[in-house]
């Protein structure tokens, strides 16, 4: 049995997270910005389904990036050598929570529901949650969004409209994450495609001392001024 939450921003310890389904913790509560953040900073996500109630999540192992392990394939680095885009952080992060949101094929499923695209943009204003955007003529053709506090980024979804774009997006994250002192990225559950960039699995106890560690620190005040223009010659 899971725990149904309460009014208060309170979560039951992670040794209670179920192993099938992998890391279900408890039900209910609200999607307010001081139960998300008091969620994050506990290694805890949402993720739920239409018509679902909100179900809470602390899987183990975990899937994370240290950046310093990012991994560029020959194709993506001649990609990033040669392609004309620019990538900004911040400047466009409702469009790209809402590309993440939109179904991958015609008439599919997604598990970001407005009512978590409303509280993710409200986490923005406030300051707690950031995108980065790729750019190709003009035109947002790919990114990522996630949630940070002090200097732990939780990575949520990306998107991608043209070939390598939210590849682009997430190297240039990842390297500037790095600069700032970031030293992981959570990615939470393992995918193929995030292996092949360089995330790995750890285990719940080195996931949940290294995000203290990190959201303990304060964040530099450049760590959201980001823009990067390459126009090869």
């Amino acid at each position: 049995m899971i725990e149904w939450l309460g009014s208060r921003p309170v979560f039951p310890p992670l040794s209670r997270a179920l192993e099938d389904p992998n890391g279900l913790l408890a039900a209910g509560g609200d999607l307010s910005p001081e139960r998300l953040l008091a969620a994050y900073s506990h290694g805890i996500f949402p993720w739920y389904a239409r018509g679902e109630p909100i179900l809470w999540w602390a899987p183990a192992p975990r899937m994370v990036v240290y950046p310093e392990r990012l991994k560029v394939s020959r194709s993506l680095a001649k990609t990033l050598r040669n392609l004309s885009y620019r990538v900004s952080a911040d400047t466009a992060f409702r469009r790209v929570i809402e590309a993440c949101a939109a179904p991958r094929e015609p008439g599919g499923e997604t598990w970001i529901v407005p009512e978590m695209v409303d509280a993710y943009c409200r986490l923005h204003e406030l300051g707690h949650a950031h995108s980065f955007e790729t750019w190709i003529d003009g035109e947002l053709a790919g990114g990522l969004y996630g949630v940070a506090i002090g200097r732990m980024f939780y990575g949520e979804s990306m998107f991608s409209r043209a070939r390598d774009a939210s590849k682009i997006a997430f190297v240039h994250a990842v390297r500037h994450l790095q600069a700032m002192g970031v030293r992981m990225i959570d990615c939470q559950m393992h995918t193929g495609h995030l292996e092949s960039l360089g995330a790995g699995l750890v285990s719940r106890e080195v996931f949940v001392a290294t995000l203290k560690e990190g959201c303990a620190l304060p964040q530099p005040a450049s760590m959201w001024d980001y823009h990067y223009s390459n126009e090869p010659a």
